[in-house]
């Protein structure tokens, strides 16, 4: 080989080892934002039903697609590149295929790896009972909804398929006007499962009720505050003394400094 093939074929080993170089830096920072984009959006995404909390999901789920085959509807998909989702994992968009609610939730049993743990919508008598699917709850932005308006609109309240009690519709007078009502639907978070029939019915043009995961839409009270018609959280109070630095105080003693405080007010 001469001075010149030998140029050449250094080269092109030259070129095709950059050419090389290059592409896996691109395909690694392709990567590494697809991975960014997925973790940002895991806290929004509406699993199956029965779906363990997420990063146990996300850990027991195999990507097999078991349970969006066995899904009558097809409300289920997989994530792909470009969903900005977890890659291979089930979920759905409400807006889309809502989850109609089938009695049997065959997307469950079918799971092989209890990502989707049928435990968790089996009553006592080891029935399925949809009530207990609970994916997601409803949420109402009522500055878009039309019935707070004043537009009477019930197609929320007619889609729910526990009718009259996920979603209650509230009368409530027009002031204004003197002569007409609103209407306004209110979602009971206890017992709405998330099934997104409701967002899928609303007629604005972006929906004024949408779907969010549970540990997004709902608020945590705290252990120190008593529902005082509940005799369940009042027996929790009982039972349990609560500390607050290095003072310890139950049921009894948090009421009687309340009163105590009213008296000096009222004094």
């Amino acid at each position: 080989m001469n001075i010149v093939e030998n140029y050449q074929e250094n080269r092109r080993k030259f070129l095709l080892k950059s050419a090389r170089t290059i592409g896996l830096v691109v395909l690694g920072s392709l990567t590494w934002s697809a991975y960014l984009s997925e973790v940002k959006a895991t806290s929004l995404i509406l699993r199956p039903p029965a779906a363990l909390k997420e990063d146990d999901f996300l850990a027991t789920c195999i990507k097999c697609g078991l349970c969006v085959e066995a899904c009558p509807f097809d409300t289920l998909k997989l994530a792909k590149p470009g969903d900005n989702l977890p890659l291979g994992t089930p979920y759905f968009v409400p807006r889309d295929i809502p989850c109609y609610m089938c009695v049997d939730i065959p997307c469950v049993p079918i799971c092989p790896t209890k990502a989707l743990d049928e435990k968790k919508v089996k009553n006592s008598e080891n029935v399925f009972e949809i009530r207990q699917m609970e994916m997601g709850v409803a949420v109402v932005d009522v500055k878009s909804c039309v019935a707070f308006w004043g537009i009477q609109c019930d197609a929320c309240y007619r889609a729910c398929p526990l009718l009259g009690e996920a979603i209650d519709i509230v009368y409530e007078k027009n002031d204004r006007t003197g002569k007409h009502a609103f209407l306004k639907p209110v979602v009971d978070s206890d017992i709405c499962t998330g099934c997104g029939l409701c967002e899928k019915a609303c007629i604005t043009e972006k929906p004024a009720i949408f779907v969010l995961p549970r540990e997004i839409a709902l608020g945590k009270v705290g252990d120190h505050y008593i529902k005082g018609w509940d005799e369940a959280d009042e027996q929790r109070v009982k039972d349990s003394n609560v500390e607050l630095g290095k003072t310890k105080i139950n049921k009894k003693g948090a009421i009687e400094s309340l009163n105590s405080d009213m008296k000096d007010l009222l004094e």
